[in-house]
């Protein structure tokens, strides 16, 4: 029947989807043995400080991967790096501030840029959540997260306006009663294209 065949037509892309995952896998494994045995790491290694005392917040966009670091002239062991969807502070004691402390208080930190341009732009936290449903999370789970106080819709959002979010950004690390006076903190947009930055709060 039309029902059965369609099971088969998704039970064999699953599978296939899953071959492809432990493929890759084996393939990042496979060549994780090749560097260290190569001694691919030693160009790479430093301490754990950073030299530039800078800490940037980015936005985990794939397209930034290589060149963000590129693009600001920074190598392994210059910066400390934290990234989100979308570069965003979406708590005042949330992981990304956690983060910004140790990098302050631990790491000798002084310089703070925050900086977007990212795929979380325009995010529909409606269209997530039916994305959700169609990877198998049920609507119960969903309403029970809603009714223990989670609003989706501020938790998931994106944003129009990136240098809008940037200033709101700059703002909420600037405001922080746990962030010293000291630390200056700066605020750009990215191309995620040429690298180009846009100051938006210097």
């Amino acid at each position: 029947s039309f029902q059965i065949r369609r099971c088969v037509t998704e039970f064999f892309y699953i599978c296939s989807q899953k071959y492809k995952t432990e493929t890759m896998i084996e393939d990042i494994l496979k060549h994780n043995k090749q560097f260290v045995e190569n001694k691919g790491y030693e160009k790479y290694i430093t301490n754990k400080y950073p030299d530039k005392k800078i800490a940037i917040l980015s936005c985990m966009d794939t397209r930034l991967t290589e060149l963000l670091p590129a693009a600001l002239g920074i190598k392994n062991g210059d910066v400390k790096m934290i990234k989100n969807a979308g570069g965003i502070i979406s708590h005042p004691f949330g992981s990304v501030i956690r983060s910004l402390m140790v990098a302050i208080y631990e790491f000798g930190v002084k310089e703070v840029i925050a900086h977007s341009d990212c795929g979380a732009c325009h995010m529909s936290s409606a269209r997530m959540i039916e994305h959700m449903k169609a990877r198998g999370i049920k609507q119960e789970t969903i309403d029970m997260i809603r009714f223990c106080g989670v609003d989706f819709d501020s938790w998931l959002y994106g944003f129009g306006d990136t240098e809008k979010s940037v200033r709101e950004t700059v703002k909420a690390i600037l405001e922080h009663p746990l962030i010293p006076e000291d630390v200056h903190v700066s605020g750009f947009i990215i191309d995620s294209i040429t690298g180009a930055l846009s100051p938006v709060v210097e």
